[in-house]
């Protein structure tokens, strides 16, 4: 099954060549404008990762990640912030908020690519809920400890 990528980021500048970019290397791409429409597009599709810009209309691209990093059924999604802010502040800000790396603009294609097939290297979030449903529900169950 194909990885899929969420790109969120309100320049189409900066979309279509990603976009683009991450299609010529396989990937399924869905794009959002806003951190809002990247929450939605994220509840109804659940990607593998997510290329994600901080400065977006409505809420920030570091409110999206900690919305992610605080529900349980998406900490297996990658987050890799792709911004202009480059200060420490907001390079640890980002890392602590529990993005996988920060890459500030400009950046090569080469070593976003590069970064985007590490963190995908595994199997795809979809295979593995798909593989989940496929397992008996009573494998999970741990017997209990006699004494």
């Amino acid at each position: 099954m194909t990885q899929q990528i969420i790109i969120v980021d309100d320049e189409p500048s900066i979309v279509v060549p990603l976009e683009f970019l991450m299609q010529q290397n396989g990937y399924d791409v869905l794009a959002a404008r806003t951190g809002e429409d990247a929450v939605e597009l994220i509840r109804k599709n659940i990607p593998d990762l997510v290329l994600l810009d901080v400065m977006l209309p409505g809420i920030s691209g570091f409110e999206v990640c900690k919305i992610i990093r605080l529900n349980p059924e998406w900490e297996k999604i990658k987050v890799i912030f792709l911004t202009d802010r480059k200060s420490e502040m907001d390079i640890a800000k980002g890392l602590t908020l529990g993005a996988d790396d920060y890459l500030t603009k400009p950046f090569s294609n080469a070593t976003l690519v590069n970064k985007v097939k590490n963190l995908l290297s595994g199997p795809s979030i979809r295979e593995e809920t798909q593989e989940a449903k496929t397992i008996s529900p009573f494998l999970s169950v741990k017997p209990p400890i006699s004494n």
